[in-house]
């Protein structure tokens, strides 16, 4: 139409670099990743944001999956039925090797950090297919408390084929790993867990083997080929392995009851099940369930961190490609003061979440234990509850544009509060960082040591780290103060652990987040950076793609 005439709107958010515009994840690639290994991380990185990609993250989203109970004859199937860019996803996913694969690589090739920055990079295309990649993943450690179970299942989530479809394991060139452990009347205390698994010697499984009896609340991606469940034994709550498929082929009882209507995360199916005689083998002592299955939990935190990293910096390279493009009051955006100032603090938060998110995936590479363990609850706890209120300026800086779902924005605020809830809320979170100071203190003494790394560089970091340590050695799991002061402590170490390691990696604007964050140079929103720090505004935004 004559009257139809487009002008002042900027060009689809396609044919980018997923990597090599990511100055933060490239540089922490080449720091902690075999040489070998970068390659094909840019080609990942290229094809995440082809235009071929971002359409099947689109459909994946648009399309949910649907639950299909019985076939046409009336026998129980109990599938899921997912469009065809899930599996397009999927299959690169698993292809790229981001399921279990650096369980089993050799050690000094960076294999966990390379997994992670090709889990960041390709969670931008979509996440909701990143819940089965991520559980695949942490299924890994949990297995090795049963070396036959590890010998027969790792091999397969370490496999870069994607072979979907219930089958025996021997049937599969690749599987996928679930996990069920939330009930209804228990949440995150699954220690309410009623599920109850009996002994049954002899059978369809290796290993001593359990008869299960119960509901779980939520359990993602039940296409998934073999799942950990924790249940109520005889000596209490104990781990099992349950396969969807049986050795002889017959399908383990597993009837899904309905699919849940969730805020985002919509290409994932989440279900509730039942089980009623569904055979699994124990994986760890009876009764220690839920120190058998920490180690899976320890890794999908950590994939949590690597999402909402992933879905930050996402938001605020849209914002800025947005500003960067459109004009307002006579100025493109990007060159307008204020905007600057929000475009620029939305970056500090990503660039600072995506150095500690590297960080962690290194400390599995290199062994660091203890520093793991403290390290990724304070990261999932802090880096997963300020995806939020960061999504939400990245959205308000394309305006209405940002509100409707083809610009990608609404999807990543749906997205958003997700991580935080995932795998412990963040009081659980909180709680657990102090149990692990209590219990663990060679936790606390290796985040004491990896922030003394800059020590001596900023006065006004010196001193939040000296409050904030001491603040942590304070803490007992038994006493209300603690308790009720949980949160604050843990924020006081992952602001400080996020300067300290934007100072020794990231100079260029460790000043900024330090001056913001822990000068007192900052309001209560993103945008209010000081005055004195506009001269930093030009090289933050430099290293946003």
């Amino acid at each position: 139409m004559s009257t139809h005439e487009v002008t002042n709107q900027v060009e689809p958010f396609v044919d980018r670099d997923f990597l090599s515009e990511d100055r933060a994840l490239a540089e922490a690639v080449g720091r902690w990743v075999a040489a070998e290994e970068v390659a094909p991380l840019g080609e990942l990185g290229r094809l995440a944001g082809s235009p071929e990609a971002q359409d099947h993250g689109r459909l994946a989203d648009a399309n949910r999956p649907v639950l299909r109970t019985h076939d046409a004859r009336g026998n129980r199937i109990d599938e899921v039925e997912f469009h065809p860019s899930w599996h397009w996803l999927m299959a690169r996913a698993v292809g790229a090797g981001l399921t279990a694969e650096p369980w089993t690589a050799p050690v000094g090739r960076g294999a966990h950090a390379r997994r992670a920055a090709g889990f960041m990079i390709w969670s931008r295309v979509e996440a909701g297919h990143g819940c089965p990649i991520s559980m695949s993943y942490a299924a890994g450690p949990a297995l090795r408390h049963d070396a036959e179970l590890a010998s027969r299942w790792l091999p397969k989530l370490a496999s870069r084929t994607y072979d979907f479809g219930i089958r025996p394991l021997a049937e599969k060139a690749g599987v996928i790993a679930g996990m069920g452990m939330t009930e209804k009347q228990g949440g995150s205390d699954v220690r309410a867990n009623a599920t109850t698994a009996t002994l049954t010697p002899g059978g369809p499984l290796p290993g001593e083997t359990y008869r299960l009896t119960g509901h779980k609340w939520f359990l993602s991606a039940p296409m998934s080929d073999v799942f950990l469940v924790l249940a109520q034994a005889p000596a209490g709550l104990t781990c099992l392995v349950v396969p969807r498929a049986l050795e002889d082929g017959t399908r383990n009882p597993f009837a899904l009851q309905r699919l849940k209507d969730k805020l985002g995360n919509h290409s994932n199916a989440s279900s509730e099940v039942e089980f009623d005689g569904t055979w699994g083998s124990r994986l760890g002592d009876e009764g220690r369930g839920v120190r058998t299955i920490i180690e899976m939990v320890g890794a999908t935190r950590l994939d949590t961190v690597l999402g909402s990293t992933a879905t930050m910096r996402d938001a605020v390279t849209r914002a800025v490609h947005h500003a960067r493009q459109r004009t307002a009051f006579g100025r493109l955006l990007v060159d307008q003061p204020l905007m600057r100032n929000v475009l620029a603090d939305l970056a500090l938060e990503a660039e600072a979440a995506t150095v500690l998110a590297m960080r962690l995936a290194h400390a599995f590479d290199a062994g660091e234990a203890d520093f793991a363990r403290i390290g990724v609850a304070v990261g999932k706890y802090w880096v997963c509850k300020r995806t939020a209120p960061m999504v939400a300026e990245a959205l308000e800086c394309l305006g209405g544009n940002g509100y409707v779902e083809e610009n990608v924005l609404a999807r990543l605020y749906r997205e958003a509060p997700l991580n935080s809830i995932w795998e412990g809320s963040g009081n659980v979170n909180a709680l657990d960082v102090i149990r692990a100071i209590s219990r663990e203190p060679a936790s606390l003494e290796a985040l004491t040591k990896e922030l003394h790394r800059v020590r001596g560089v900023s006065r006004a970091l010196d001193d939040h780290m000296d409050d904030a340590v001491q603040q942590a050695h304070s803490l007992r799991p038994d006493s209300p103060e603690a308790a009720f002061t949980a949160r604050s402590a843990v924020e006081g170490l992952a602001v400080a652990l996020q300067a300290a390691l934007l100072l020794e990696h990231s100079p260029t604007v460790a000043e900024a987040f330090i001056a913001s964050r822990i000068q007192g140079g900052h309001g209560h929103t993103f945008g209010t950076l000081p005055v004195d720090l506009a001269g930093s505004v030009g090289p933050v935004l430099d290293r946003i793609g």
